[in-house]
Order: C-alpha cells, then structure tokens, then sequence
C-alpha cells in the first residue's frame, strides 16, 4: 500500500508570527539586561569560536576550528611526533605546518586546524619587536597584558596555505623567519667577549633537590627503553663507556644524557656557592628528560606523566630565591626536544612541563628550542668526543686536519617512508646512485649508525655530511659531523642556523652549505654533482674554521675536565648565563 506524503507546509499567519517574536524579543531582552557586559562578551567569543575557546589555569587560548577537520591546536605547543605547529600570517590569522619528535619516538599523524588567536594572561612576556630588545614583566604585574606569538617553525610546510599569493606567502615566511632572528641576536647578546677569570659577583647556587628528580630516575634506567638497557650509558658521570680505538676522550655517549652531563659539570664549577645569598644564578638539576623518557613506551594516563613535574613546582615555591625573582634567575637543562614538554591537550605525548605557568620566566636550555620561547635557547647534543685537557683536543685537531677525505660527501641516516615531505629518500637515492668516491651511504636501519666507531671513520673520510631533518629538525649528527671535520649540508634552517646561538656563528656559510629541502624535493639536480662544484679552496677554508674556531666550542669536557686555553660547550654556556643575569641586576 502506498502512502503520500504532502510537499505542503503548515504556515503560521503573520500576526502569530510577529506576537511569537515579538514575544521571545521581550523574553531575551529580560533577560541579556540582568547580565554583566563582561561575561555577554565572552558568551559572544565563545560562541563565535564554535567552542573552541579553552581556558587552562590563566592562560586562554582562542581557537577558530576548520569544518574540515575534528581536533583543534589552540597554539599551545604540541609534543607529539608529526604535530601541527601554528604559522603567524600577515592578516593575524595562523595557518599549521607539520614537524615531529625525536628518531626513536613515533606516533600517528595530527590533523591540520588554523588558530585565529593566542592571548596568554598572568605570565612573563617577552615584546619583541624591532629594538631587539626583550622586556621581562613579572607574573605579579602583567594581568591584563597579552603576549601575541609571531613566529614560524618550518617554511617548507606552507604549501598547505591557501588563498594567499606568492607573494603573501613569501612575506610571511620572512616576518616569521625576522623574529626568530631577533630572539637569537637577543640571546647572542648575552655572550661575553671577556673570559672571566674571577666570580666575583658570579656566583652560581645548585640546588640539592631531593633525589627522585635525578638519581633515582637515573636508578630507572634499565626499564626506561623496552629494547635496550640505558644504564650502561650512565657510567663515567653519564659518558658512557670508554671508546679506545678512538683514542682519549672518547666514550659511547647515549644524546639523550645531557642532563647529568651538564649537573656533574657544575657541581665542580669555581664559581659555585653554597650560601644562596651569594649567588647570582640558580641551577635546578631536574632531569626532565630521563622523566619523560621512562614513560615514553608505557601506557600511563597524563597525570602519571606530569606528577613529578608538579612536585618540583611545589617543592621551588618554598625556595626563596625562587620566590623573590619568580625564577627568571634560574636555569633548567633539558636533554630532550623542547615538543616532548609541551604536550597537547589531545594528546598523550610527553609531559606539560614547559607550559607550566610557573615555568614560563626561567631559562630552559635544551637540545633543540621551541621557536617562539624566547626563554628556551638550544646547546650542542653531546657528542661521543669529552676531552679532559687542552691536549686532548689539540690532538684530535692535528688528527682531522691529516685524515685524507676519501669520497665527497657522505649520509648517515634512514629513509622516513610515512613523512611524506622529508627528502630523505631522495637524497638517499642521490648518494646511492653514484660511486663511492663521490657518496657513501651509512644505513641507520641496519644499526651501524648505534657504533659511534663507524659513524666518527665515516665523517671522517668525507668532505660534505648531508645533514636532513629527522623526526625533528635538529639532528646529533650535525655535531658529530663537525666534531670529525665534515662540513655539513643544511636543508633547513631550523636544523642549526635558527638553534644554537651561542656555539654556532650568524654567518653559517663559514662552516656549513645550505640547499633548500624545497630544491630537492623539485628534482632539481643532483645534490651530490652540486656539491662537486664548491672548490678545493672553499673546502679547506670552512674545515679550518670548523675545527679551530667551532670544535672546542661544541663537545662537552669531562666531569673534571681542565681546559685553560678553550671553552667548551659547556663553559660557553654558563659563561652566557652569568652575563645574562649580571644585566638583570
């Protein structure tokens, strides 16, 4: 039997229709003038983010969501590999682009959103502008205040943009990649020309925090990966085991060790104190690093992950130093990737202690910086090379400079097959393609990269060391490449040039070759031919440079290492720290 249904509507008469509005009209009228105007407004903002207005402690993020997509990024710094990182556009809307975490760390792909807004309240705020100039606004004073981020992490993900001309994208490529400078002459400013040889007024205060946040982590190690035992890499105050073939000063050092590399150093530093009075800056040996590490691969919840964190907040409020300078005076030094502390709201990755309110005035030294922290400043990976004495490098400089480069370039990695925009395979395929006098090509797969034997003969016997991004843009291997004398050949500028200010020099081209990943990625060329044509003589001037102006500078000393005609990574380090907090004064 079939049933017909009208097309037909029932339509109310004008007259009801005018009375039933009129009537709601008066209703919400009532009702909006017995409300605040503040809180109207943000009923307004709310609803005009289609509920994407999150608010966390004092720090408020405003997000516009895509209808194309399901998740949000609110800009507040994600630590999951391929995460989605907020580019500043020029109409102060933000667009995404993708960048990930560390080569053993993995996990699914993140979807795209753009952030229309990021307004952060009751924190420290760094205005930076054309005067180069940062000014620092304790948490007390800054209600009110808005710190508007403007940065950019990875140029080479804009081709997601859309709408905008090529010549908008290219402008806002260059207002992004000019604050990143800013920072970095903000923080090359602290160096000190002057190799201080009192403390006088420099004293530095290390804290004796209670051993779950150090030792006892590092008394974890033999659970903290599933298919290694990392205690092995804890001896010889976190050095590793001696590396004899290699001569003096050379130890199986794991990257991820910098923490207790850095706290035996300056334990021993002449200018440590015990009385806090007398300090000038705050070291707090927290190994955040090793914390996030033993939970990586086990299925706990967020809280878990983020406990001892918060433990070490309560436990510095009490501190009075801490107290006085609301911790601008101090220092944390992290051996992971800035991402893997802030984790995302929607995801499981890391720990949220960098997005921390009370973690917001400190110095944050890590291996590789959040972009657009200006408080987050990057050093040198530790490399496999911890002299003990002036001798010891001048013996290994002497060494590089003898060793006969026997092929142009050379690669020491491994393909990405689910990053579709890494250029790794391409340039696997470039080396591969030739003979071994022109490229040599290390299978991190098969393990060799994990023998720091095969990894120091192959950098160097080569010329040129391609250097790509990996599962984040800075690799170790950039330093192992010119600790043994290899020039190494940049993709992206966020891999060297835009991280460690005060161990490697603004003009790159003294030491490095920069070929833009967006080059490879068109085919144009070969990159082994176009290595071929820089000359003999450009070769030997950047080597030297690398070698007697940039090696001693970028290798950690021994725990009790006695260096008087160089500056280590380390030195330098500390060095810029006191000439930071002697201006703060």
């Amino acid at each position: 039997m079939a049933v017909s249904i009208s097309s037909r509507k029932f339509k109310p008469s004008k007259k009801a229709v005018t009375k039933e509005r009129c009537s709601c009209g008066t209703f919400i009228f009532k009702i909006l003038s017995r409300v605040p105007l503040a809180i109207l407004l943000l009923i307004f903002v709310y609803l005009w983010s289609s509920s994407a207005t999150i608010i966390s402690g004092k720090i408020v993020h405003i997000c516009v969501s895509s209808r194309k997509l399901n998740n949000l990024y609110c800009l507040s710094a994600g630590t999951q590999p391929n995460f989605e990182i907020p580019v500043p556009l020029i109409n102060n809307s933000f667009t995404s682009t993708s960048t990930t975490s560390n080569d053993i760390d993995a996990s699914p792909h993140t979807s795209r959103s753009t952030v229309k807004e990021y307004v952060k309240v009751g924190s420290v705020l760094e205005f930076i502008g054309d005067s180069k100039e940062t000014v620092n606004v304790p948490s007390s004073s800054t209600n009110g205040h808005v710190k508007e981020v403007a940065n950019v992490f990875r140029e080479d993900s804009f081709p997601t943009v859309t709408g905008g001309t090529d010549k908008n994208r290219s402008e806002e490529i260059a207002i992004a990649k000019k604050v990143v400078r800013e920072q970095l002459q903000l923080h090359r400013s602290w160096m000190s020309s002057t190799n201080h040889s009192s403390c006088d007024g420099r004293g530095i205060y290390v804290y004796d925090l209670p051993s779950k946040f150090n030792k006892d982590l590092i008394g974890q190690c033999g659970d903290m990966m599933p298919w290694t035992n990392f205690c092995k890499y804890f001896n010889n105050d976190a050095l590793g085991e001696p590396i004899a073939n290699l001569g003096k000063g050379w130890y199986r050092t794991h990257q991820y060790s910098l923490e207790p590399i850095f706290h035996s150093r300056i334990l021993r530093h002449p200018c440590r104190v015990y009385n806090e009075s007398e300090a000038k800056l705050f070291y707090v040996p927290y190994y955040g690093g090793l914390d996030i590490l033993r939970w990586h691969f086990k299925n706990v919840s967020d809280d878990v992950k983020d406990t001892l964190a918060l433990d070490l907040m309560k436990w510095l409020e009490y501190r009075k130093p801490w107290a006085q300078s609301s911790g601008m005076d101090h220092v944390f030094v992290l051996g992971k990737i800035s991402w893997d502390f802030r984790r995302r709201n929607d995801t499981s990755w890391g720990t949220r202690f960098l997005e921390l309110e009370q973690m917001q005035n400190p110095i944050k030294l890590l291996i590789e910086r959040q972009p657009w922290e200006v408080n987050d400043i990057g050093i040198p990976h530790p490399t496999f090379f911890h002299p003990h004495s002036d001798d010891d490098i001048v013996a290994w400089q002497q060494k590089i400079i003898g060793t006969t480069r026997k092929s142009l370039v050379s690669f020491a990695g491994a393909a990405r097959p689910d990053q579709p925009q890494s250029i790794r395979s391409i340039l696997i395929n470039h080396c591969t393609s030739t003979t071994s006098d022109k490229c040599q090509f290390l299978d991190c797969k098969s393990g060799g990269c994990n023998q720091p034997e095969s990894v120091t003969k192959l950098f160097l016997e080569s010329e040129f060391c391609f250097q790509p991004p990996g599962d984040s843009p800075t690799r170790k291997s950039v330093f192992d490449s010119l600790v043994s004398g290899c020039i190494p050949v940049i993709f992206d500028p966020f891999t060297a040039y835009y991280q460690y200010p005060w161990h490697l020099p603004e003009d790159h081209g003294k030491y490095s070759v920069f070929i833009d990943q967006e080059e490879v990625r068109q085919m144009k060329g070969n990159v082994v031919e176009r290595l071929r044509s820089v000359s003999a003589r450009e070769r030997e001037d950047m080597r030297r440079f690398i070698v007697y102006e940039l090696l001693p500078g970028l290798v950690y000393g021994d725990s009790s290492s006695r260096l008087e005609k160089f500056q280590d990574a380390f030195s330098i380090t500390v060095n810029a720290l006191l000439e930071r907090v002697s201006r703060m004064q």
